[in-house]
């Protein structure tokens, strides 16, 4: 893979500024900063290496082959340019990241749905201050007061009722009866 002179940074700096929360502006800020100081830094210098004129060394050298010696060497070197070995790994990341994302909205969606349902249901309701008990014991079944099927006492917790048995209680007559 061959290098290549990069002219320009690919992020896009405005809209990444948009999603870093407030408390992390300073933060952000000193990394453009710094990716920016890089940048010039690298574009400070040409991109390829200045061209060596061996002849001229050859006139100025006395040793005969030494120039030609180095010149075989410094041909014969090659720089490594690294390779790209973490772009699949993002690039997984981000379909697992992005999957992730539509899952949340599908589920999102199927909960802004029912609870559309639910305020639908509600705007459907006659006014609590018009409601009677019946109005809302047929409108809310579960919560309303039944005397005839659950009857409770004030002030209508579990610990206040007939027949209540705490918890510990309960741990009490299991220990008591073995």
């Amino acid at each position: 893979m061959a290098a290549r002179r990069v002219a320009q940074s690919s992020i896009n700096w405005a809209s990444l500024a948009e999603r870093v929360p407030p408390n992390q502006k300073a933060n952000f800020a000193a990394f453009k900063t710094k990716s920016d100081a890089y940048m010039r830094a690298v574009l400070a210098n040409p991109e390829n290496p200045p061209k060596i004129d061996w002849a001229h060394y050859k006139k100025l050298v006395p040793i005969p082959g030494l120039v030609d010696t180095f010149q075989k060497q410094y041909d014969a070197l090659k720089v490594p340019y690294p390779s790209d070995s973490v772009t699949a790994q993002i690039d997984a990341q981000a379909k697992e990241a992005k999957a992730e994302v539509d899952s949340f909205k599908k589920s999102s969606e199927q909960r802004i749905a029912q609870l559309q349902k639910e305020i639908d249901h509600l705007k459907s309701l006659l006014p609590f201050e018009q409601m009677t008990m019946e109005d809302y014991r047929d409108a809310f079944p579960d919560l309303a007061l039944d005397p005839a099927n659950r009857p409770s006492f004030w002030p209508h917790t579990p610990e206040d009722q007939a027949g209540y048995v705490s918890k510990e209680m309960e741990a009490a007559r299991a220990a008591h009866e073995h």
